[in-house]
């Protein structure tokens, strides 16, 4: 998941798992590329989450 300012351009989503195939020393890449689901302060409230556990 893409979070902070990086997660509001949509074209990194298009484009991101092509470069991920050429990068990754498999066969087969599993990793996704998902848009945040708590607006772009995904991060802060990770953040948030983990100081408070």
């Amino acid at each position: 998941m893409l979070g902070g300012g990086l997660s509001n351009i949509d074209l990194l989503y298009a484009g991101l798992p092509a470069l991920l195939r050429k990068q990754v020393f498999s066969d087969e890449v599993v990793t996704r590329v998902v848009k945040h689901r708590h607006g772009d302060s995904s991060g802060a409230r990770g953040a948030a989450w983990l100081w408070g556990s």
